[in-house]
C-alpha cells in the first residue's frame, strides 16, 4: 500500500513522517519547484507538540524556538488584564514553542527526506485531477505526469486543489473584514524573554507579539514576530509572502508604548512585512469520498486567532495515519479519519470565529467603552477570564489533564 499526499505542508510532512512510522509507504507531491521559507512566526501548542514529540522531533524544534513562558493579555492603553503560563510552565508534558513557520517546516523536510527519502518527496507537481476505482486512485499533475496510489490525501492549503475537485461548486475563502500585517524585527528581548502578548481590539487596533528566536546576535537580541489586526474592507489575495506597506497600518499603532516595548519602533524596524486578509471558510459536509479525503488547512481553514492552525493539521496528520494502522480496509480507513476529526475541527472553526482566546479583549473592550479602567476587577472577574481561556483549550484539544491522560492518536 502507498499513499499518495497532495501538498508538502507541514501537514503533509507531518502525515509522511507518521505513515513512515507505522510502516506504511508514501509519496508526497508538493506543486511548488524549490521549497522556500514561507510566512513567519507561529506557535506550537502542547496538544501539536505531544504528537511532534512522539515524532522524535521536539529536541530540534526547540533548539529552533522560544518556549513560551506566558501569555499576557492588555488593553490598548498598557493595561495588564490577564495572564497565564504557557507550555511546560503550566504544568503541561509538552512545551509551547513560538518558532518561525519556515524553521517548522525545515525540520519536517529534513526529518522526511532522512527517514522516508528525498526521492518520495516530489517537487513542481501541481495536481489538476484524480481519478479513483475500486483499486486505487490515480493523480494527474499540471506537468503531464500521474501517479497512482492507494489514496490521495489533499495536504494542499486554503487554496486546495484537492478540495475543489471534492466540492466543485464551493466559493473563495470568505472575507470577514478584517486584515493583518505580519512581520519579525530584531529587539531586546522584552517582559521574561519569553512572553507572548496580545493587546487591544479589532475595532482600535489588535497586536500580538512573541519571541521566536533567541539569541540571534552578539547584542543577545531576539527575533520577535509580531502580528497587527485592523478591521478593513481591504481584501488581498491569501498568499504567504505577500509584501505589506507599514503605512497601511502603521497610524493605528505609532501611539503604542508599554512594558518595555516600543510597538512603534518596532514596526518601524522590522526586518519583513507581509499582509494577509483573515479568512476561513464555512464547515463541509464531508472531507472523504471514497479513496480521497483532506488534511489541514485544505480540509478546516480557520482564523488565526487561538494559535491553532498548524496543531490541527498535525492532528489530523496522526489521526489519520493511526486509522490506516488499524483498518487495512483503505476506504473505511478514511471514512474513520472523517468521523474522528471533521467535527472537532469544525469545533475549533467555530470557536475561532466566535469565542478565541483574544474575546477577552473583547468583553473588556466592551465592558469598558474602549477606555482604562482603575481596578480589573470591576470590570471582569479572574474567573470569567479563566473559564474563557480553559473553555477554549478545552474545545481545541489541549486542557491540560485531558491531553495528559488520552491515548496516542497513532
Amino acid at each position: 500500500m502507498e499513499i499518495l499526499i497532495i501538498g508538502g505542508g507541514v501537514g503533509g510532512l507531518t502525515l509522511a513522517l507518521s505513515l513512515h512510522s507505522v510502516g506504511i509507504a508514501c509519496r508526497v507531491f508538493e506543486a511548488a519547484p524549490e521549497i522556500r521559507p514561507l510566512g513567519v512566526g507561529i506557535n506550537l501548542l502542547p496538544h501539536g507538540m505531544r504528537e511532534l514529540t512522539e515524532l522524535g522531533l521536539q529536541d530540534r524544534l526547540a533548539k529552533l524556538a522560544v518556549a513560551t513562558r506566558e501569555l499576557c493579555f492588555y488593553n490598548r492603553f498598557g493595561q495588564l488584564i490577564f495572564s497565564e503560563p504557557r507550555g511546560h510552565y503550566a504544568g503541561y508534558d509538552w512545551p509551547q514553542l513560538s518558532i518561525h513557520r519556515g524553521d517548522v517546516h525545515a525540520v519536517l523536510l529534513a526529518a522526511a527526506r532522512e527517514r522516508i527519502g528525498a526521492e518520495r518527496i516530489v517537487l513542481g507537481h501541481e495536481c489538476v485531477a484524480l481519478e479513483q476505482d475500486s483499486a486505487g486512485v490515480t493523480a494527474r499533475f499540471e506537468n503531464g505526469a500521474s501517479a497512482r496510489g492507494a489514496a490521495a490525501i489533499g495536504a494542499d492549503g486554503v487554496n486546495s486543489a484537492v478540495r475543489k475537485i471534492l466540492h466543485p461548486e464551493e466559493g473563495p475563502p470568505a472575507y470577514q473584514g478584517i486584515n493583518m500585517w505580519r512581520g519579525v524585527t530584531r529587539m531586546k528581548p522584552y517582559l521574561t524573554g519569553a512572553s507572548m502578548l496580545i493587546a487591544g481590539w479589532l475595532e482600535v487596533g489588535k497586536m500580538v507579539v512573541y519571541p521566536i528566536r533567541d539569541a540571534i546576535d552578539a547584542e543577545g537580541r531576539q527575533l520577535v514576530n509580531w502580528v497587527a489586526e485592523i478591521q478593513s474592507p481591504r481584501n488581498v489575495m491569501q498568499d504567504w509572502n505577500l509584501a505589506g506597506r507599514l503605512e497601511d497600518f502603521y497610524p493605528t499603532f505609532e501611539s503604542w508604548r508599554f512594558y518595555g516595548i516600543d510597538i512603534a519602533a518596532m514596526l518601524r524596524n522590522a526586518d519583513q512585512i507581509l499582509e494577509y486578509p483573515m479568512v476561513d471558510r464555512d464547515p463541509l459536509p464531508f472531507w472523504t469520498q471514497g479513496r480521497i479525503t483532506l488534511l489541514g488547512d485544505a480540509a478546516h481553514p480557520m482564523y488565526p486567532r487561538g494559535s491553532n492552525g498548524a496543531g490541527q493539521g498535525i492532528l489530523d496528520a496522526r489521526a489519520l495515519a493511526g486509522c490506516l494502522r488499524r483498518e487495512r480496509d483503505v476506504a473505511a480507513a478514511l471514512r474513520h479519519y472523517q468521523a474522528a476529526r471533521l467535527n472537532p475541527a469544525y469545533d475549533v472553526v467555530l470557536m475561532n470565529r466566535a469565542n478565541p482566546p483574544d474575546a477577552i479583549l473583547r468583553e473588556v473592550h466592551q465592558r469598558t467603552g474602549d477606555r482604562p479602567f482603575a481596578r480589573i476587577e470591576d470590570v471582569i472577574g479572574r474567573d470569567e477570564l479563566e473559564a474563557l481561556s480553559e473553555n477554549y483549550k478545552r474545545v481545541a484539544g489541549f486542557e491540560r489533564e485531558a491531553l495528559r491522560k488520552r491515548a496516542s492518536l497513532v
